[in-house]
Protein backbone atom coordinates (compact mmCIF):
# COMPACT_ATOMS: atom_id res chain seq x y z
CA UNK A 1 0.00 0.00 0.00
CA UNK A 2 1.19 3.52 -0.80
CA UNK A 3 0.82 6.16 1.91
CA UNK A 4 0.36 9.81 1.02
CA UNK A 5 1.18 12.67 3.36
CA UNK A 6 2.09 16.34 3.51
CA UNK A 7 5.57 16.94 4.93
CA UNK A 8 6.29 20.46 6.26
CA UNK A 9 9.97 21.41 5.98
CA UNK A 10 11.83 23.71 8.40
CA UNK A 11 12.19 26.51 5.82
CA UNK A 12 8.45 26.89 5.23
CA UNK A 13 7.89 24.66 2.18
CA UNK A 14 5.57 21.66 2.36
CA UNK A 15 6.05 18.67 0.04
CA UNK A 16 3.29 16.18 -0.67
CA UNK A 17 4.80 12.70 -0.67
CA UNK A 18 4.04 9.11 -1.58
CA UNK A 19 5.77 6.41 0.44
CA UNK A 20 6.01 2.71 1.19
CA UNK A 21 7.96 0.69 3.72
CA UNK A 22 8.79 1.12 7.37
CA UNK A 23 10.50 4.16 8.81
CA UNK A 24 13.95 3.24 10.09
CA UNK A 25 14.72 1.04 7.09
CA UNK A 26 17.32 2.19 4.51
CA UNK A 27 15.71 4.92 2.42
CA UNK A 28 15.34 5.27 -1.33
CA UNK A 29 14.13 8.69 -2.47
CA UNK A 30 12.75 9.08 -6.00
CA UNK A 31 12.41 12.43 -7.78
CA UNK A 32 10.10 12.98 -10.75
CA UNK A 33 10.33 15.40 -13.67
CA UNK A 34 8.08 17.55 -15.89
CA UNK A 35 5.23 17.27 -16.71
CA UNK A 36 4.93 14.41 -14.25
CA UNK A 37 4.47 13.95 -10.50
CA UNK A 38 5.42 11.52 -7.75
CA UNK A 39 2.84 8.92 -8.83
CA UNK A 40 5.05 7.86 -11.77
CA UNK A 41 7.25 5.99 -9.27
CA UNK A 42 4.42 3.91 -7.74
CA UNK A 43 5.62 0.59 -9.19
CA UNK A 44 9.14 1.26 -7.88
CA UNK A 45 7.81 2.23 -4.44
CA UNK A 46 5.94 -1.06 -4.15
CA UNK A 47 8.78 -3.14 -5.64
CA UNK A 48 11.59 -1.93 -3.40
CA UNK A 49 9.54 -1.96 -0.20
CA UNK A 50 9.13 -5.74 -0.48
CA UNK A 51 11.47 -7.71 1.80
CA UNK A 52 12.81 -9.80 -1.07
CA UNK A 53 13.83 -6.60 -2.90
CA UNK A 54 15.57 -4.96 0.04
CA UNK A 55 12.67 -3.90 2.25
CA UNK A 56 13.48 -0.23 1.75
CA UNK A 57 11.60 2.77 3.01
CA UNK A 58 10.71 4.40 -0.34
CA UNK A 59 9.70 8.06 -0.58
CA UNK A 60 8.66 9.97 -3.71
CA UNK A 61 8.01 13.66 -3.07
CA UNK A 62 6.17 15.95 -5.42
CA UNK A 63 8.73 18.67 -6.09
CA UNK A 64 7.81 22.23 -5.15
CA UNK A 65 5.21 23.59 -7.56
CA UNK A 66 3.76 20.14 -8.34
CA UNK A 67 0.57 18.45 -7.12
CA UNK A 68 -0.15 19.53 -3.50
CA UNK A 69 3.39 20.69 -2.72
CA UNK A 70 3.99 24.37 -1.98
CA UNK A 71 4.06 26.52 -5.11
CA UNK A 72 5.78 29.86 -4.47
CA UNK A 73 4.68 32.63 -6.81
CA UNK A 74 8.14 34.05 -7.54
CA UNK A 75 9.99 32.48 -10.46
CA UNK A 76 13.25 32.92 -8.54
CA UNK A 77 11.94 30.43 -5.95
CA UNK A 78 12.51 27.65 -8.51
CA UNK A 79 16.25 28.13 -8.85
CA UNK A 80 18.37 25.03 -8.18
CA UNK A 81 19.57 26.13 -4.73
CA UNK A 82 15.98 26.20 -3.46
CA UNK A 83 15.08 22.85 -5.02
CA UNK A 84 18.17 21.25 -3.48
CA UNK A 85 17.29 22.79 -0.11
CA UNK A 86 13.86 21.12 -0.23
CA UNK A 87 15.24 17.66 -0.92
CA UNK A 88 18.10 18.02 1.57
CA UNK A 89 15.57 18.91 4.29
CA UNK A 90 13.31 15.99 3.36
CA UNK A 91 16.28 13.60 3.40
CA UNK A 92 17.23 14.79 6.89
CA UNK A 93 13.72 14.06 8.16
CA UNK A 94 13.40 10.69 6.43
CA UNK A 95 16.85 9.40 7.44
CA UNK A 96 16.88 10.64 11.04
CA UNK A 97 16.43 7.02 12.21
CA UNK A 98 18.18 5.43 9.21
CA UNK A 99 21.79 6.56 9.48
CA UNK A 100 21.41 10.14 8.25
CA UNK A 101 21.88 9.35 4.54
CA UNK A 102 19.84 7.78 1.77
CA UNK A 103 20.70 4.35 0.47
CA UNK A 104 20.20 5.91 -2.96
CA UNK A 105 18.73 9.02 -4.59
CA UNK A 106 16.89 8.06 -7.78
CA UNK A 107 15.78 10.69 -10.28
CA UNK A 108 14.39 11.36 -13.75
CA UNK A 109 14.23 14.50 -15.92
CA UNK A 110 13.97 17.67 -13.74
CA UNK A 111 14.29 15.49 -10.66
CA UNK A 112 17.66 14.49 -12.06
CA UNK A 113 18.71 18.12 -12.38
CA UNK A 114 18.06 18.46 -8.65
CA UNK A 115 19.80 15.16 -7.91
CA UNK A 116 22.97 15.99 -9.91
CA UNK A 117 23.24 19.26 -7.97
CA UNK A 118 22.63 17.63 -4.59
CA UNK A 119 25.19 14.90 -5.30
CA UNK A 120 27.78 17.59 -6.01
CA UNK A 121 26.89 19.97 -3.16
CA UNK A 122 25.70 17.62 -0.40
CA UNK A 123 27.19 14.18 -1.15
CA UNK A 124 26.98 13.18 2.53
CA UNK A 125 23.19 12.96 2.18
CA UNK A 126 23.17 9.88 -0.05
CA UNK A 127 25.37 6.84 -0.47
CA UNK A 128 24.55 6.36 -4.16
CA UNK A 129 22.96 8.19 -7.08
CA UNK A 130 20.78 6.76 -9.86
CA UNK A 131 19.77 8.86 -12.87
CA UNK A 132 17.24 8.02 -15.59
CA UNK A 133 17.37 10.21 -18.71
CA UNK A 134 18.39 13.42 -17.02
CA UNK A 135 21.41 15.19 -18.47
CA UNK A 136 24.43 16.01 -16.38
CA UNK A 137 24.71 19.83 -16.27
CA UNK A 138 28.20 19.74 -17.76
CA UNK A 139 27.31 17.73 -20.86
CA UNK A 140 23.95 19.49 -21.22
CA UNK A 141 25.56 22.93 -21.21
CA UNK A 142 28.17 21.75 -23.73
CA UNK A 143 25.51 20.43 -26.11
CA UNK A 144 23.23 23.46 -25.74
CA UNK A 145 26.15 25.76 -26.56
CA UNK A 146 27.67 23.81 -29.46
CA UNK A 147 25.31 21.23 -30.95
CA UNK A 148 22.47 22.35 -33.27
CA UNK A 149 20.82 18.95 -32.77
CA UNK A 150 20.44 19.54 -29.04
CA UNK A 151 19.40 23.14 -29.58
CA UNK A 152 16.59 21.95 -31.85
CA UNK A 153 15.62 19.13 -29.49
CA UNK A 154 15.35 21.61 -26.60
CA UNK A 155 13.48 24.31 -28.53
CA UNK A 156 10.27 23.43 -26.65
CA UNK A 157 11.85 25.05 -23.56
CA UNK A 158 11.42 28.46 -25.18
CA UNK A 159 7.68 27.79 -25.40
CA UNK A 160 7.49 26.77 -21.74
CA UNK A 161 8.97 30.08 -20.55
CA UNK A 162 6.24 32.13 -22.28
CA UNK A 163 4.06 34.01 -19.78
CA UNK A 164 0.97 32.25 -21.16
CA UNK A 165 2.52 28.77 -21.41
CA UNK A 166 0.41 27.12 -18.69
CA UNK A 167 -2.82 28.53 -20.11
CA UNK A 168 -1.99 27.33 -23.62
CA UNK A 169 -0.92 23.90 -22.37
CA UNK A 170 -4.25 23.46 -20.54
CA UNK A 171 -6.43 24.25 -23.57
CA UNK A 172 -8.72 21.58 -25.02
CA UNK A 173 -7.98 18.92 -22.42
CA UNK A 174 -4.22 19.56 -22.55
CA UNK A 175 -3.95 18.84 -26.25
CA UNK A 176 -0.43 20.33 -26.40
CA UNK A 177 0.78 18.22 -23.45
CA UNK A 178 -0.19 14.72 -24.51
CA UNK A 179 2.37 14.79 -27.37
CA UNK A 180 5.08 15.30 -24.72
CA UNK A 181 4.21 11.78 -23.53
CA UNK A 182 3.73 10.15 -26.92
CA UNK A 183 6.51 11.70 -29.05
CA UNK A 184 9.14 9.16 -29.97
CA UNK A 185 6.80 6.22 -29.43
CA UNK A 186 7.67 3.87 -32.25
CA UNK A 187 4.38 1.99 -32.41
CA UNK A 188 2.34 4.94 -33.65
CA UNK A 189 -0.62 6.39 -31.80
CA UNK A 190 -0.89 6.25 -28.04
CA UNK A 191 1.58 4.01 -26.15
CA UNK A 192 -0.01 1.14 -24.26
CA UNK A 193 1.01 2.49 -20.85
CA UNK A 194 -0.92 5.75 -21.37
CA UNK A 195 -4.29 4.35 -20.33
CA UNK A 196 -7.30 6.50 -19.49
CA UNK A 197 -6.61 5.84 -15.81
CA UNK A 198 -3.04 7.15 -16.17
CA UNK A 199 -4.32 10.12 -18.18
CA UNK A 200 -6.65 10.96 -15.31
CA UNK A 201 -3.70 10.92 -12.91
CA UNK A 202 -1.98 13.45 -15.14
CA UNK A 203 -5.14 15.56 -15.48
CA UNK A 204 -5.40 15.73 -11.68
CA UNK A 205 -1.83 17.09 -11.47
CA UNK A 206 -2.11 19.48 -14.43
CA UNK A 207 -5.51 20.93 -13.52
CA UNK A 208 -6.37 23.76 -11.11
CA UNK A 209 -4.70 23.65 -7.70
CA UNK A 210 -6.56 23.92 -4.42
CA UNK A 211 -5.00 27.38 -3.98
CA UNK A 212 -6.60 28.53 -7.25
CA UNK A 213 -3.46 28.47 -9.37
CA UNK A 214 -2.68 26.31 -12.38
CA UNK A 215 -1.14 22.92 -11.70
CA UNK A 216 1.27 23.67 -14.57
CA UNK A 217 2.68 26.99 -13.38
CA UNK A 218 5.20 25.44 -11.00
CA UNK A 219 6.60 23.16 -13.68
CA UNK A 220 6.86 26.00 -16.20
CA UNK A 221 8.65 28.08 -13.57
CA UNK A 222 11.48 25.52 -13.51
CA UNK A 223 12.23 26.46 -17.12
CA UNK A 224 11.71 30.17 -16.51
CA UNK A 225 14.20 30.11 -13.64
CA UNK A 226 16.94 28.26 -15.52
CA UNK A 227 19.25 29.67 -18.21
CA UNK A 228 19.99 26.15 -19.50
CA UNK A 229 17.92 26.42 -22.67
CA UNK A 230 18.78 27.08 -26.33
CA UNK A 231 20.14 30.55 -27.06
CA UNK A 232 18.12 32.93 -29.25
CA UNK A 233 19.03 36.33 -30.71
CA UNK A 234 17.05 38.08 -27.99
CA UNK A 235 18.10 35.70 -25.19
CA UNK A 236 21.66 34.33 -24.83
CA UNK A 237 20.41 31.67 -22.35
CA UNK A 238 22.95 28.81 -22.23
CA UNK A 239 25.46 30.79 -24.29
CA UNK A 240 25.98 33.12 -21.33
CA UNK A 241 26.57 30.37 -18.76
CA UNK A 242 29.90 29.14 -17.39
CA UNK A 243 29.96 26.33 -14.84
CA UNK A 244 33.23 25.74 -12.96
CA UNK A 245 34.37 22.14 -12.85
CA UNK A 246 34.07 21.97 -9.06
CA UNK A 247 30.29 22.41 -9.49
CA UNK A 248 30.09 19.45 -11.85
CA UNK A 249 32.03 16.53 -10.37
CA UNK A 250 30.27 13.66 -8.60
CA UNK A 251 32.25 11.27 -6.39
CA UNK A 252 29.33 8.98 -5.45
CA UNK A 253 28.79 5.59 -7.09
CA UNK A 254 26.41 6.57 -9.88
CA UNK A 255 24.05 4.56 -12.08
CA UNK A 256 22.83 6.16 -15.32
CA UNK A 257 20.07 4.49 -17.35
CA UNK A 258 19.66 6.15 -20.75
CA UNK A 259 16.81 5.41 -23.17
CA UNK A 260 18.28 5.96 -26.62
CA UNK A 261 15.05 7.03 -28.37
CA UNK A 262 14.60 10.11 -26.18
CA UNK A 263 13.92 12.83 -28.78
CA UNK A 264 14.48 15.70 -26.32
CA UNK A 265 17.68 14.29 -24.80
CA UNK A 266 19.79 12.59 -27.50
CA UNK A 267 22.53 10.13 -26.55
CA UNK A 268 25.28 12.70 -27.21
CA UNK A 269 24.47 13.87 -23.67
CA UNK A 270 26.16 10.80 -22.19
CA UNK A 271 29.35 11.37 -24.21
CA UNK A 272 32.09 12.41 -21.79
CA UNK A 273 29.98 11.69 -18.70
CA UNK A 274 32.86 9.76 -17.18
CA UNK A 275 34.89 12.98 -17.11
CA UNK A 276 32.58 14.23 -14.36
CA UNK A 277 31.53 11.00 -12.61
CA UNK A 278 34.40 8.95 -11.24
CA UNK A 279 32.40 5.79 -10.42
CA UNK A 280 29.92 5.39 -13.27
CA UNK A 281 27.69 2.48 -14.25
CA UNK A 282 25.95 3.20 -17.56
CA UNK A 283 23.16 1.22 -19.22
CA UNK A 284 21.78 2.31 -22.59
CA UNK A 285 18.38 1.04 -23.72
CA UNK A 286 17.56 0.95 -27.44
CA UNK A 287 13.91 1.29 -28.38
CA UNK A 288 12.94 3.17 -25.21
CA UNK A 289 11.94 6.82 -24.96
CA UNK A 290 12.16 9.53 -22.33
CA UNK A 291 9.25 7.82 -20.56
CA UNK A 292 11.13 4.58 -19.90
CA UNK A 293 9.92 4.53 -16.27
CA UNK A 294 6.40 4.05 -17.66
CA UNK A 295 7.44 1.87 -20.61
CA UNK A 296 9.85 -0.55 -18.96
CA UNK A 297 9.57 -0.25 -15.17
CA UNK A 298 10.81 -3.80 -14.65
CA UNK A 299 14.00 -3.13 -16.61
CA UNK A 300 14.66 0.07 -14.67
CA UNK A 301 14.00 -1.77 -11.39
CA UNK A 302 16.39 -4.57 -12.38
CA UNK A 303 19.22 -2.15 -13.19
CA UNK A 304 18.63 -0.33 -9.91
CA UNK A 305 18.40 -3.58 -7.92
CA UNK A 306 21.70 -4.84 -9.33
CA UNK A 307 23.34 -1.48 -8.60
CA UNK A 308 22.11 -1.41 -5.01
CA UNK A 309 23.32 -4.96 -4.36
CA UNK A 310 26.73 -4.30 -5.88
CA UNK A 311 27.40 -1.31 -3.65
CA UNK A 312 26.01 -2.61 -0.36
Amino acid sequence: MIDTFLQPLPHGITLSCRATGQRGRPVLMLLHGFPEAAFVWDEMLLHFARPENGGYRCVAPNLRGFEQSSAPVEVSAYRPKHLVQDIAALIALETATAGGALACLVAHDWGGAVAWNLANQRPELTKKLAIVNSPHPGTFLRELQTNPKQQAASAYMNFLIRPDAEQRLAENDFERLWPFLTSGHGGGGTPSWLTESVKNQYRAVWGPRADGGSGLTGGCNYYRASPLRPPRPEDPAAASVTLPREMLTVALPTLVVWALDDIALPPELIDGLGDYVADLTLHTVPGATHWIVHEQPHRVAKYLQDFLLRYR
